[in-house]
């Protein structure tokens, strides 16, 4: 408590050495500028009468140098006292630049003062100001920059921070992400490499936290500009309503199932991820899906003997499988292509007689 009623007062102190500090600039500008304002008629006897006693017994105003110099030592002593934030923009560079003009503006404009009284004044009174306010800003910046650097680094984010990749590596597969990392006081771009995109990637976040913007995206750009394919699983587990399930994907891609003719060939990628509680999924086709394929097997039934189906979850994993195998009979063979498991297998399903049923 009393440390806080100590900085309370320190704070104070500072405020009033600043507020001196304007005052003798204020004053300064009424004896050097006098003519133009007795013109005007902008003066007061009591004003008059104690400035002419500060210089009679202090000399303050013998010369534009004096008064200057003494607000600026006040000036300086107030910015002692400044603390803020930590931020990396502020600069030893831009300090000393705003210094300098700052400088110069305040200290080296008194030849202003032999040009006509209107011209001098304006200009003399905008050029010190100007002088003083970037004055003001270079020692309020330098006390906390000093103040920074001598603080302890609480959370040793200083030793904890390291030269990461910055030089772009590219080759025929590679996806390269950018990054930005804090590294020797700066904010530096980097480069994460995927030199092996061929072996899965999994991405982990929360809703929101940018999975999409640093990663997904730049993989989908960076592969179809190489010419590669992928899969993408996306899970939307935000999503109450059914009918949303495939809402992300979709609005990058499309439909998340449909029917295609190729060559002599008629194709069907169906999914039967189908979500249930807690965050979980099973195999199942929607009711959604199932007419869907049967009305393609009934246009296209005449025209194709076999048909080829993707899905990702196995058919003896399905729990709704015979439905689809049922919609199936039109056709002689039926080749299903599945992933989810990572193996290499076939299966002769044994429900379907005169038939070959392959998946």
């Amino acid at each position: 408590m009393q440390g806080e009623d100590d900085l309370r007062g320190l704070a104070k102190v500072m405020a009033f050495m600043r507020a001196v500090s304007v005052i003798i600039v204020l004053m300064h500008f009424y004896w050097f500028c006098y003519g133009f304002f007795a013109e005007h008629g902008w003066i007061l006897g009591v004003v008059d009468k104690i400035l002419t006693n500060l210089n009679r017994t202090a000399g303050l105003f013998a010369y534009t140098l004096y008064t200057k110099v003494f607000a600026l030592v006040l000036l300086a002593l107030s910015c002692l006292g400044t603390k803020g934030i930590k931020n990396e923009k502020i600069t030893w560079r831009k300090i000393y630049r705003t210094l300098g003009i700052g400088f110069i503006l305040f200290f080296f404009n008194t030849p202003l003062l032999n040009l006509s009284i209107e011209i001098a004044t304006l200009l003399y009174i905008l050029t010190t100001s100007f002088g003083y306010i970037a004055l003001l800003m270079a020692g309020v910046w330098m006390s906390r920059l000093l103040c920074n650097n001598l603080m302890n680094d609480v959370f040793n984010n200083e030793n904890e921070s390291f030269m990461q990749e910055t030089r772009l590596m590219q080759n025929e597969y590679s996806v390269n992400l950018p990054t930005k990392f804090y590294y020797k006081e700066k904010w530096n771009d980097g480069w994460i490499h995927v030199i092996n995109p061929f072996r899965a990637t999994i991405v982990l976040g929360t809703p929101g936290s940018g999975k999409s913007y640093a990663i997904v995206n730049n993989y989908i750009k960076q592969q179809i500009e190489k010419g590669f394919s992928m899969y993408i699983y996306d899970l939307n587990f935000e999503e109450q309503e059914f009918s949303n399930r495939d809402k992300t994907f979709e609005a990058s891609f499309g439909p998340s199932y449909y029917a295609f003719e190729y060559g002599d060939n008629l194709f069907l990628v169906l999914n039967n991820n189908f979500p249930i509680n807690n965050r979980e999924y099973i195999g199942k086709f929607d009711e959604n899906q199932l007419t869907f394929v049967s009305n393609i097997i009934k246009k296209f039934e005449k025209k194709y003997n076999s048909i080829k189906i993707f899905t990702h979850i196995p058919l003896e994993y399905t729990r709704n499988k015979e439905k689809l195998i049922g919609l199936m009979n039109p056709f002689e063979k039926v080749l299903v292509a599945i992933g989810h498991t990572h193996t290499q297998y076939h299966t002769f399903l044994k429900e379907v007689k005169n038939q070959q049923f392959i998946s």
